[in-house]
């Protein structure tokens, strides 16, 4: 995974990034054009004026990242505001845990291994923002972090039903304005429930306090899913919604890389212990539980990176690969607050 920095504004700081993608030859446009067509554009033309309502700072930087790599806004606007919203190989499973002695998310990011070596591991500190470390498939949305606050996040795609498509903020938009602004799940939840939302999915959250939710969401509902359990409490979920409200927006027929295991592993390895700790976290990411990350990377399918999110102690794990195959090592750049 490469490492970005990016620093003091948005614009300057998508410029900074572009421009050396642009010295080294590296060709975005290229690289993206595969989602240009008419259908997305005209969606992602509608989404424009809902993101510089709420989120007008995020535009500022994908001009920056435009004008620094010297490629088309009308391509990178396309692809980059309407991921999520038709299709995308993205999968992935979310858990988070308390105790007495641990507070504790983890997160498997699940995607395509021919393009693993783009993936990123972010450091953003902004002036008048929450600094965060934020993990992405792409560039400038996030799945998955956690900033100076003590907020972890984390997404899970589900597919899109075309039927209640509408123009919003997408899932990687949804968790990097929740790491870049709030210092809470009840914050996050608010700003949730108030934007439209332009994507399906489920959104992971645990704050300092050890306030946990899953947010099971699409353009026309919200549903909070809190712990059953109030002593030693947890939550778990993967590529399909789990709530009865949100059953009429489940996608039939498709392949979604054993979700229904991953779910059931995480579940049933989190509900017959008393007691959370980080080996257990890890262990269950690793598949020592049953199938969660046992993939057969000649599918192109694996495992891309794993982190446990220490809210506890304030500290980030990150796992570069698979987890089964590969270590945990700590990221100390964040400076906690």
């Amino acid at each position: 995974m490469y490492h970005s920095r990016f620093m003091k504004n948005h614009y300057d700081a998508g410029h900074r990034w572009g421009a050396l993608l642009y010295k080294n030859k590296i060709d975005l446009e290229k690289n993206i054009s595969f989602a240009y067509d008419e259908k997305r554009k005209a969606f992602v033309n509608d989404c424009i004026p809902i993101y510089q309502k709420y989120y007008p700072e995020i535009l500022e930087e994908i001009n920056g990242i435009c004008d620094g790599a010297h490629i088309s806004k009308d391509i990178f606007y396309t692809f980059l505001l309407g991921m999520y919203c038709f299709t995308m190989d993205n999968h992935c499973t979310c858990m988070a845990c308390k105790d007495d002695e641990h507070m504790l998310f983890g997160r498997n990011s699940d995607f395509l291994v021919s393009l693993e070596k783009q993936y990123d591991s972010c450091y953003y500190c902004y002036d008048g923002f929450i600094p965060f470390i934020g993990n992405t498939t792409a560039f400038t949305q996030m799945e998955d972090g956690m900033n100076a606050y003590g907020l972890a996040v984390g997404l899970t795609f589900i597919c899109p039903t075309p039927s209640v498509r509408k123009p919003g903020l997408h899932a990687g938009m949804l968790v990097r304005y929740i790491l870049e602004h709030c210092k809470s799940v009840k914050e996050a939840i608010t700003f949730i429930k108030k934007v439209p939302i332009g994507s399906a999915q489920t959104i992971t959250m645990m704050d300092a306090t050890g306030e946990m939710v899953i947010i099971e969401c699409n353009p026309e509902k919200v549903i909070e899913i809190y712990p059953k359990k109030q002593r030693n409490p947890f939550v778990a979920t993967a590529n399909y919604f789990t709530s009865d409200e949100m059953q009429k927006y489940q996608p039939k027929n498709i392949d979604d890389w054993r979700s229904h295991e991953r779910y059931e592993t995480a579940q049933h390895a989190l509900s017959k212990t008393d007691t959370y700790s980080f080996e257990l976290i890890k262990d269950i990411l690793s598949g020592k539980y049953g199938f969660m990350c046992q993939y057969d990377r000649r599918t192109n399918a694996d495992t891309v990176w794993s982190c446990i999110y220490d809210i506890k102690n304030k500290k980030i794990y990150r796992c570069e690969g698979n987890p089964s195959r590969k270590r945990f090592v700590e990221d100390k750049r964040l400076n906690f607050i």
